[in-house]
């Protein structure tokens, strides 16, 4: 939903409607299930988290300033909920592999190697991974919903990609020459 259309929704929905907010709430379900599925691995907690982020949003629509900026408002509610239900459940916040669209050239054997390469990465580096990769979101995009600057987002990709390859450098397999 984008365009004058999905400003026109948010804006009723603003005033109260709720079936405009409903339409909303249909129209990003799938996109919030995708980033809360990169964000964390039990299915109750993803649907808790996207369910507690409807609700708060629904709550608070009228403090949106901005309609055009309703889906980056929305993610940013959502993972600011994976983050607290993983400090709740005082765990780290994972990806799941299947997910990931970053190919990785190596003879990762199994997505399990993959999911243990990544929760090497710092929750901060993880997310701006997820959303970029996983959501294919522009580093602008990614900016928005994380409040960060776009150098910021760039240099956090960056430095998950490096921190990426030294892990996987660290899983591979060694030869061992027997004499």
């Amino acid at each position: 939903m984008h365009g004058l259309d999905g400003i026109q929704t948010v804006i009723k929905a603003q005033k109260g409607s709720r079936e405009a907010f409903s339409e909303l709430v249909r129209a990003h379900e799938s996109y919030l299930y995708a980033v809360a599925k990169g964000l964390m691995r039990s299915e109750p907690d993803i649907r808790d988290a996207m369910q507690e982020s409807i609700l708060l949003a629904y709550q608070s629509i009228e403090n949106l300033r901005q309609p055009a900026y309703f889906r980056t408002w929305l993610i940013r509610i959502l993972i600011n909920e994976c983050r607290r239900i993983c400090k709740q459940n005082n765990r780290t916040v994972p990806i799941e592999p299947k997910e990931m669209d970053v190919r990785i050239s190596s003879g990762m054997e199994s997505d399990l190697e993959l999911l243990d390469l990544l929760d090497g990465l710092e929750n901060d580096l993880k997310e701006v991974i997820v959303l970029y990769y996983v959501n294919d979101m522009s580093v602008k995009e990614v900016s928005e919903i994380l409040n960060l600057s776009q150098s910021n987002v760039k240099s956090k990709l960056h430095r998950a990609r490096l921190k990426l390859s030294v892990l996987l450098k660290q899983t591979e397999p060694r030869e061992v020459s027997v004499q």
